[in-house]
């Protein structure tokens, strides 16, 4: 039988809790889900351990009562402008003439080596590609001959203090973390098709409170970025922009939002109660889709400037796919290829099934990406122990020939 695994997804809006398995070699069956409205958190930081405490608390709850199964250990995603990246190599020598797992773990461990500061945490060290005596390109080195094995690597760190605060709410609701991980890694395994990493590929994931990037090229992580301004930053506008309340804002952004004012006509009017008026006034819809705009498009061109600054611009003919809850905007996908000059997709979790009444949507992409990514390290985690058992057998073998030459003349 498949292990269960757990995944919860802290965001600045929303707190999901997931509880899945492996169904088929493609499906995923969802078992548990608890899903309330995030406290005590913004931008992705936690400013309230309370309130995030609570929310956490009452997501797990959900998630086991609506499974059936208590929630021990679970993996966490992590966002906020906290969290930034390095690019590392490490080298080692090939101690018995053939890499093996060991030798891998030793490079990964050297290019973990360099300086990075005590406020910060090491959250992620991605495999970009190894080079065997020079030999670069290399995959996957186990098994190879060779004298000198290199990595380059992807190093992921947040914030200590802020990882530290993260757990502690966690440990709150009886939880342990497994593991962090950063938002648009974990949305990336749900969104992406194999062919898009490969061609090279940008996820990026507008929540509420952070827009979380992530370039794919030649398969792996090649630049990740967290932009501090999400969703609820166009809703904070609408609500400056039209004098209403920040949560009736929100409710209009969701009914009437679009992303392109020139799509709208001039004379497209709908009427709302602003909070304490006795009688409804009418907005134009025009006016709405201009304030939008204006801040969608800030969040582009934001990431625009990211992805230059990273260097692999030009490195991206399978272009942008889009995910997390902003990204169900009408119209947000035109607006976004007009400033990135480039193709432009919106994704949400697909091959799941069971309780998943709401996660066909975008917003969960990071919540069921987590399930994913856990069932990615089981099943490391079991080809890293047959390669240790063929390495022991192997061992073995070699002992019993040697004792067999001795005794021959």
């Amino acid at each position: 039988m498949e292990e269960i695994v757990v995944g919860i997804d802290v965001g600045t809006t929303k707190v999901c809790t997931l509880v899945g398995r492996m169904e088929d070699a493609e499906t995923l069956r969802i078992l548990g889900v608890g899903i309330v409205p995030s406290k005590g958190i913004n931008k992705g930081v936690i400013v309230d351990l309370d309130a995030t405490s609570q929310a956490i608390t009452r997501s797990v709850e959900r998630a086991e009562q609506s499974s059936g199964i208590e929630v021990a250990s679970a993996l966490v995603s992590i966002a906020g402008a906290h969290v930034s990246s390095i690019n590392s190599r490490g080298e080692v020598g090939i101690t018995g003439g053939i890499v093996d797992d060991y030798d891998v773990q030793r490079a990964l461990e050297s290019a973990r080596a360099i300086a990075i500061p005590h406020s910060r945490e090491v959250i992620h060290i991605v495999q970009r590609g190894f080079s065997i005596d020079g030999q670069d390109g290399i995959r996957t080195p186990v098994g190879m001959h060779g004298y000198r094995l290199e990595v380059e690597t992807h190093i992921i760190t947040a914030a200590a203090a802020t990882v530290e605060n993260l757990r502690q709410c966690v440990g709150a609701a009886g939880v342990e973390v497994q593991q962090f991980v950063l938002n648009p890694l974990a949305s990336g395994e749900v969104v992406l098709t194999e062919n898009e990493r490969q061609m090279g590929a940008a996820v990026c994931d507008i929540g509420g409170g952070t827009t979380d990037m992530a370039i794919y090229v030649d398969g792996k992580v090649w630049h990740t970025m967290v932009l501090a301004v999400g969703g609820n930053h166009l809703s904070a506008d609408i609500a400056h922009g039209l004098r209403l309340p920040v949560a009736q804002a929100e409710e209009i952004k969701l009914q009437q939002g679009y992303a392109l004012r020139a799509e709208i006509g001039a004379e497209d009017y709908f009427s709302v109660r602003p909070f304490g008026e006795d009688k409804a006034v009418n907005i134009n819809r025009q006016e709405l889709a201009h304030i939008i705009e204006a801040r969608v498009e800030e969040i582009f061109e934001l990431s625009l400037q990211e992805i230059k600054r990273s260097g692999y611009d030009g490195l991206l003919p399978a272009g942008m796919v889009l995910t997390g809850g902003t990204s169900a905007l009408p119209a947000i996908r035109d607006l976004a290829s007009d400033v990135l000059g480039i193709p432009v997709r919106i994704a949400q979790p697909e091959n799941i099934v069971g309780m998943v009444d709401k996660l066909h949507s975008p917003a969960y992409s990071t919540s069921v990406g987590l399930l994913r990514w856990a069932i990615a390290m089981q099943e490391k985690h079991v080809q890293q122990k047959r390669g240790r058992k063929k390495g022991e057998k192997g061992m073995k073998l070699g002992v019993a020939k040697d004792w067999i030459k001795r005794l021959l003349p």
